[in-house]
């Protein structure tokens, strides 16, 4: 059961530009009469234009919207920039009301191009279909498509150009909660380590129950790989390590070890080197991490201690 929909009318090609209302009018119209439940939540993104407001794209579009008053408490138009800026707003507003089943109908061209913004955005939680805007005025026979099963078909280049607009995006992002803090020990010295525990401020993370700050992600979370980078990159930079040569452990609860220049196991809770320019990880929460430090043989340690 669909419990969102997204209308992308970010950069309609030129024959549906001059038809805009009418074509937002055509599609709500199907949303209203085809949807499986009553006014489900609904998404209009569009195309801020550089040095116009926000408001001024909503009103643009307020004609096609007030025929729509079933619809009114739960229809939004999101304007901004890029798309980047505009589908992780309505990430936002997804993951405020908990909701992950999304039909999204767009121009046929932009298919392939969003599912690459959803693809890095987003995470398996989500379940996206596709419907073709050209066929939205009615119910019958709509182009609907599953998303993550399709290969990628857009050139290498577009697909790096929509990475750097994303962190782009988010390295513009305000840090959440406060700060980002370190805290240091006194008993390992700052001459031979580099050390530090984390907080949960200073990050972009805002799912509530993740920390601002937030190191992990996983397929099972709302949490996307990007967002988590950023955090890092912001944890580097503030830190003054190469998120590159950064190594954190595979948790298992378990007692393995992984000793970095050798074989490394499928799953580990600690990790040791003695090899420079490196930066080892363990995250904590109930279980917590530890750290080791030898300044005799220039060695330390990480462990997840669950």
């Amino acid at each position: 059961m669909v419990e969102a929909v997204l209308i992308d009318l970010f950069s309609l090609p030129a024959n549906l530009q001059n038809n805009i209302q009418g074509l937002l009018r055509n599609t709500l119209k199907t949303v209203e009469k085809c949807s499986s439940i009553p006014a489900p939540f609904i998404y209009v993104m569009s195309c801020q234009r550089q040095g116009s407001e926000r408001n001024g794209e909503q009103e643009s579009l307020l004609p096609a919207l007030r025929d729509f008053q079933s619809l009114k408490e739960r229809l939004e138009v999101v304007s901004a920039l890029t798309t980047a800026a505009a589908l992780y707003t309505i990430k936002q507003r997804l993951d405020e009301k908990d909701l992950s089943i999304i039909k999204v109908i767009l121009p046929t061209l932009r298919k392939d191009l969003l599912k690459v913004y959803i693809d890095h955005l987003f995470t398996a939680v989500y379940q996206f279909e596709f419907e073709d805007l050209q066929v939205a005025s009615g119910c019958e026979n709509p182009q609907i498509a599953e998303t993550r099963s399709e290969e990628q078909t857009l050139p290498t280049q577009d697909v790096a150009l929509i990475q750097s607009e994303i962190q782009m995006y988010l390295e513009s992002l305000p840090s959440l909660k406060g700060e980002l803090t370190i805290l240091r020990s006194s008993l390992i010295p700052d001459d031979v380590f580099l050390h530090g525990f984390t907080t949960r401020t200073g990050g972009i993370s805002y799912i509530p129950t993740l920390s601002s700050c937030n190191l992990f992600s996983s397929s099972k979370r709302r949490d996307p790989q990007v967002v988590v980078k950023e955090n890092l990159r912001r944890l580097a930079n503030a830190a003054g390590f190469n998120p590159e040569t950064f190594h954190r452990v595979k948790i298992d609860h378990a007692n393995a070890v992984c000793i970095m220049g050798k074989t490394e196991p499928d799953s580990y809770d600690g990790i040791v080197t003695n090899q420079k320019g490196v930066t080892i990880a363990a995250p904590g929460a109930d279980c917590i991490p530890v750290l080791f430090a030898d300044p005799v043989r220039k060695a330390c340690g990480a462990a997840h201690s669950g």
